[in-house]
């Protein structure tokens, strides 16, 4: 576990500065634009990084455009959270820069999901709370005011939601302290023995993926598996694995996922409603949660 205190970036107040940026893939500029006045409404000052809308290959923008837009708003005093407009592929790129900033001094939020998991890990080495959340697509489509959208903006706001999830006959039961990290699976799982690396002993990992075959997020948990990485945790939730297909050795994700946890004996979360779905309800990186998790419910409670 980090050694470094984690801090909370303020919460958000009205007149408040939000950047949009894109760290990685391109995004249809209407989506930006769309989000903008929801944005608004909330009281906030939402603005489009200089480099946004830019294209350079699959990316929205050379590294060095996407690192400028990402800087300057962590760095701007007035700038309070950072709104990632899509995911894609790309914010591996930039870890090495960002990692050189005075992040601490001043943190600030980021939101987003996706490959935008690279920079929540970021944040995480650092102790720095970010939100795994939804993103201008998301938003600008319910005009903010679909539950995950409304907790988010709360969340920004200083408040800490508990989250109840219907169980699953997967769970596996039991209660788990520690602190919450994850995101995209390839994402977190590419960043191992990297100053980066979340999955460390006594966390709470949180993990989905989207058009990965089942056998190879098999070979991922089985790296962490023989790494020590995967039994060395305190507790796991399974979110949305969406995209794949059945395949002759196992019927779903979640059957396979549990043969290879069935070793250990954390509680295991399934069913929780994180990915690549409309129902993408946003987490608390960094935070300090305890898991409890019974064959009807899982709960995840905020503690710190």
């Amino acid at each position: 576990m980090s050694d470094l205190p984690v801090l909370t970036p303020r919460p958000l107040r009205r007149g408040d500065r939000i950047a949009i940026v894109s760290p990685a893939g391109i995004i249809k500029p209407q989506l930006v634009y769309n989000c903008l006045p929801v944005l608004a409404d909330r009281g906030w000052i939402p603005y489009v990084g200089e480099n946004t809308f830019n294209r350079a290959g699959t990316y929205a923008g050379t590294d060095e455009e996407r690192y400028e837009d990402l800087a300057n708003a962590l760095l701007d005093p007035d700038t309070r959270a950072i709104l990632c407009a899509r995911g894609g592929y790309g914010c591996v790129h930039l870890l090495e820069q960002l990692d050189r900033l005075p992040l601490r001094d001043d943190p600030k939020w980021v939101v987003g999901y996706s490959d935008i998991s690279a920079l929540h890990a970021l944040m995480t080495s650092k102790g720095i709370k970010s939100i795994h959340a939804p993103m201008t697509k998301h938003i600008a489509q319910s005009a903010g005011l679909d539950d995950d959208s409304l907790l988010l903006f709360s969340e920004l706001e200083g408040a800490t939601p508990d989250l109840e999830v219907e169980g699953s006959s997967f769970n596996r039961s039991g209660v788990a302290e520690g602190l919450l990290v994850g995101g995209n699976l390839a994402v977190v799982a590419g960043l191992v023995s990297t100053p980066f690396d979340v999955i460390k002993p006594g966390r709470i990992l949180f993990i989905e993926d989207i058009a990965e075959p089942i056998y190879k997020v098999e070979r991922i948990l089985y790296t962490l598996r023989l790494s020590g990485a995967l039994g060395s945790l305190a507790g796991l939730i399974v979110g949305q694995f969406t995209d794949y297909a059945p395949d002759r050795n196992s019927q779903s994700m979640e059957e396979m996922i549990s043969r290879m946890v069935a070793p250990f004996d954390f509680p295991v979360a399934y069913n929780f409603p994180i990915g690549h779905v409309d129902h993408n309800v946003p987490m608390i990186c960094s935070s300090t949660v305890r898991l409890e998790v019974t064959t009807e419910f899982s709960k995840l409670l905020t503690i710190g």
